[in-house]
């Protein structure tokens, strides 16, 4: 069966797959497992509908200026999401959300909390990170169907909302999302990391010259090159010793190294996911390049919100760059050697 990457024309622009290279023909893709979550750790699926409807917006302290809601923030991304893939099936967020910041209203501050009405109490999630997949822009590597996600993160706790309104700091990505597990693919030019921005206009035109500069085949030729690429199991073993290692190295020696991200606890999770995983473990022969990076992306998936994109982009580089480093690059070949 030939494999499709579509479509090749959006909102005027021309996307050209001709230089993706094809591995193999699949004769069946695995479809999306409905209850993997593109993230988890402490998350819980909230709607758009409760978090306008049951959820306060906070506001800067000293002029007591609102900021970008959450659910602004997902409206203006979707909002660019499907003006830019105009004619493409752009399918509604998947929201999840954390660390839930309780409040009461002023009447109700002197009530004993057993004597709280629903009616008393406030609430608002200080952490959001949502999904918008568009499942009309795929392709299949290694047997797994990818379709084009857009990824949005938001974090109070890394805004200052004790000072006067400022602009406020925002995550978007775009890349390809795994339908076999729902891992996120993320790489440089799909990122903006430092997203400030004062209103939802503004944040609209930065999310379509993000999309701007995002080169999908340029991805997804990077992730099929992994399929080429092997680990044998000392190989493996010694990456994650090393992983291990770098966590305690004197940051002079650090400096030295590619910056590595991931936890010791998400290390582990690469370790126990190589023997188990029904999809990506390899346990007793080697393991291609790409499983690596999907056992890399799966971990990931513990991370609390606030680091889930900037793990998510390490996890691509780590990847690519011990790629590399197996066909004689130096950067990443500590991590081998």
């Amino acid at each position: 069966m030939e494999q499709v990457l579509m479509p090749t024309v959006l909102n005027g622009k021309r996307f050209d797959f001709s230089d993706a290279e094809i591995i193999e023909p699949v004769s069946e893709v695995n479809v999306l497992k409905r209850t993997k979550h593109f993230i988890e750790a402490n998350t819980v699926d909230v709607t758009l509908e409760q978090l306008q409807n049951d959820c306060i917006t906070p506001v800067f302290a000293k002029d007591n200026e609102l900021t970008i809601s959450h659910p602004l923030f997902i409206r203006t991304v979707e909002e660019a999401a499907k003006d830019f893939f105009r004619g493409e099936e752009v399918e509604s967020p998947v929201i999840r959300a954390s660390h839930i910041i309780k409040g009461r209203i002023p009447s109700a501050i002197y009530k004993p909390a057993n004597q709280l009405l629903e009616t008393d109490k406030t609430q608002y999630f200080e952490r959001c990170a949502f999904s918008v997949d568009i499942p009309t822009i795929y392709q299949d590597i290694n047997g797994n169907r990818l379709f084009l996600s857009v990824v949005g993160v938001r974090a109070y706790n890394q805004q200052n909302l004790y000072s006067k309104k400022v602009p406020e700091l925002f995550r978007v990505a775009i890349g390809f999302k795994n339908t076999v597990c729902c891992n996120m693919c993320i790489f440089t030019d799909g990122y903006k990391g430092e997203l400030r921005v004062s209103s939802t206009r503004e944040l609209y035109q930065r999310v379509m010259e993000l999309f701007s500069m995002f080169n999908p085949a340029k991805q997804i030729h990077l992730m099929q090159q992994l399929c080429n690429s092997s680990l044998s199991e000392h190989q493996f073993c010694q990456i994650l010793g090393r992983m291990r290692l770098y966590q305690y190295l004197p940051m002079r020696l650090q400096r030295n190294i590619p910056r590595l991200l991931i936890t010791d606890t998400q290390i582990n999770n690469v370790a126990k996911s190589y023997i188990s995983d029904e999809d990506f473990g390899s346990y007793g022969t080697d393991i291609n390049m790409w499983n690596f990076y999907n056992l890399l992306t799966g971990a990931n998936k513990s991370s609390y919100i606030d680091m889930f994109l900037d793990r998510s982009l390490n996890a691509s580089e780590i990847a690519m760059g011990i790629n590399r480093a197996l066909h004689g690059e130096e950067r990443y070949k500590w991590f081998i050697d």
